[in-house]
């Protein structure tokens, strides 16, 4: 069985689960400060991605394809334009919340899109679709939080 478009697909959801990772690296502990009670969601969505992470790179493996281990250029972009904004502002509280939305929503289209495709195994798919879950949920935590500030 070609496992090509498969294996092309699922390289693609772990760029996007490694642009997640290094994004969750661009938030601030100070953000911690005025909204406590959203650190265990945000330590819980780190561990997730770190397990969606590993997860894709053994579907990739089984399906004997090679892990494409990097993250994209429109995340590299972006966290690079994130770091610019910083380093201007002063209390990045809310524009940090604004990107861990934007960075999850991004997400979830991919994740999307990749179901639709029809370019996954059946196993995969339970695997991806599992995963989309979970991006949806903390991206409702943290999307209703950015709707109640403003």
């Amino acid at each position: 069985m070609d496992n090509s478009k498969t294996v092309s697909t699922l390289n693609d959801l772990l760029n996007i689960t490694n642009d997640r990772i290094q994004g969750f690296s661009k938030v601030e502990d100070k953000v911690w400060e005025t909204y406590s009670p959203l650190k265990n969601d945000y330590d819980q969505m780190v561990m997730e991605s770190q397990k969606m992470k590993s997860d894709l790179i053994s579907l990739i493996t089984e399906r004997g394809g090679t892990p494409d281990d990097t993250s994209t250029t429109a995340g590299a972009l972006h966290r690079t334009w994130i770091d610019v904004k910083n380093s201007f502002g002063g209390d990045n509280t809310e524009s940090t919340l604004e990107n861990v939305v934007f960075g999850e929503r991004a997400a979830i289209d991919a994740y999307q899109e990749a179901l639709q495709s029809g370019d996954l195994c059946p196993q995969s798919t339970v695997v991806v679709a599992d995963q989309l879950q979970n991006l949806k949920s903390s991206y409702a935590k943290f999307e209703t939080l950015e709707r109640t500030r403003d």
